[in-house]
């Protein structure tokens, strides 16, 4: 019996496991959490909890798509539940001017995010993490933050639990961004339908994706194949719902598969965080989603989740062992600067990316299926090769060419 199930198979002895002084809580257990606790639970913290309101496996609006630093991120001899290796991508701009760029090499992978969580939550437990599900989070205190106090993340059953550190990975809306002050500057409406298809038409996918620059200021749509069922979605600004709305609706007309039934249709808000978003208050870090960090262009969260909480484990584990205030804010202020470095980066770039996307989606269009060296830029950051921020850096072409972009 797994540690999962033996907490949901008896409320006293879930109780039980629950007490005590935790080294470490994480507050959700999708792509940022599982890796905190993995990461913590590695590095030495003896005590880690992570906590997940739903039950495992459970569905996820995500187009799950693995990119190179996804996959680079990953625990030690992780198997990827690939449902599809993508060596193609078809490029249209509101529908027209088709055009399919193919690889030798595997550009990205596919995967359902529920089985890709599920994994990760199990290479957590392997490590020492003690996975509770069913348990909803109602906030998260710290009365003495002025001398180092332990944590309390109080749970909507009326339960508590304390801990020297924690890790909030609870997304976007939850409680422990809020606790923090994690601020947004970018919010987007993602709406997407897992559509069920015939062997017929997913053999036709098979090993190919599409990407529709769309009709909205910042909008695209994707197809993403997965077997026998296609992962359809678009997004754009929020504020604009019912054009988002009709823009899925059309995108699945011209792709010809409107008289499939949707078997799941959901939809979901990404924000990006401002620059001088806090991510840590006293003994609490928040990580991926939690703290607003995905790629600002193409919304991209995995690869940003999996590298943020990797970093904000560790962090954990060492504030954890931190005997005084200030030792508790040198780590949190490494955590910090150690995201700034690795990601804040790529973020800016990726504003002045959507920015001129948002200005000018035909020449995007046109650059990637007409100037090869911006095709090929494209494949290596999907394959994790390069990133647009070091791109930007290296290249004066490419910096140059976001400057006109950007032009008012």
């Amino acid at each position: 019996m797994t540690q999962n199930q033996r907490l949901g198979a008896d409320e006293k002895a879930a109780e039980d496991e629950l007490s005590g002084v935790w080294d470490v809580v994480v507050v959700g257990a999708g792509p940022a959490g599982t890796s905190a606790a993995y990461a913590a639970a590695s590095a030495g913290a003896a005590r880690v909890l992570l906590l997940e309101k739903a039950t495992l496996p459970r569905y996820k609006t995500c187009g799950g798509g693995i990119i190179g630093p996804s996959r680079d991120s990953l625990p030690p001899g992780f198997q990827l539940p690939l449902r599809d290796r993508v060596h193609a991508i078809t490029f249209t701009l509101g529908g027209r001017w088709t055009r399919t760029r193919r690889s030798e090499r595997m550009l990205f992978g596919l995967i359902n995010r529920e089985e890709f969580d599920f994994q990760l939550a199990q290479c957590a437990e392997k490590a020492g993490a003690v996975l509770a599900t069913g348990v909803s989070v109602s906030s998260v205190e710290q009365p003495d933050e002025a001398t180092a106090g332990l944590a309390q993340i109080k749970l909507q059953d009326g339960r508590t639990v304390q801990a020297r550190a924690v890790v909030g990975a609870d997304g976007s809306a939850g409680r422990t961004g809020a606790h923090v002050g994690v601020e947004f500057d970018q919010v987007d409406l993602g709406l997407e339908a897992e559509i069920p298809v015939p062997p017929t038409v997913a053999e036709a996918w098979r090993g190919r994706v599409l990407l529709d620059w769309g009709p909205l200021p910042g909008s695209y749509g994707w197809v993403f194949p997965k077997g026998d069922s296609l992962t359809v979605g678009v997004i754009a600004a929020r504020g604009r719902g019912a054009e988002t709305r009709a823009y899925l609706r059309d995108f699945i007309a011209q792709l010809g598969l409107s008289g499939f039934a949707p078997s799941i249709e959901s939809g979901h808000l990404t924000r990006c965080r401002s620059d001088e978003s806090p991510l840590s208050r006293g003994r609490v870090l928040v990580a991926g989603d939690a703290a607003g960090l995905l790629e600002p262009w193409t919304r991209e969260g995995i690869s940003y989740a999996l590298r943020s909480g990797r970093m904000a484990g560790t962090a954990a584990a060492r504030i954890a062992q931190a005997e005084d205030n200030e030792s508790v804010e040198r780590r949190a202020l490494d955590y910090a600067a150690a995201v700034h470095a690795e990601l804040g980066a790529e973020m800016r770039v990726g504003r002045r990316m959507l920015a001129a996307f948002e200005r000018r989606p035909g020449t995007f269009h046109a650059a990637v299926l007409t100037f090869r060296p911006a095709w090929r830029a494209f494949a290596r950051v999907t394959q994790g090769h390069t990133t647009f921020a070091r791109l930007t850096r290296e290249y004066g072409v490419a910096r140059r060419t976001i400057d006109y972009l950007t032009r008012p």
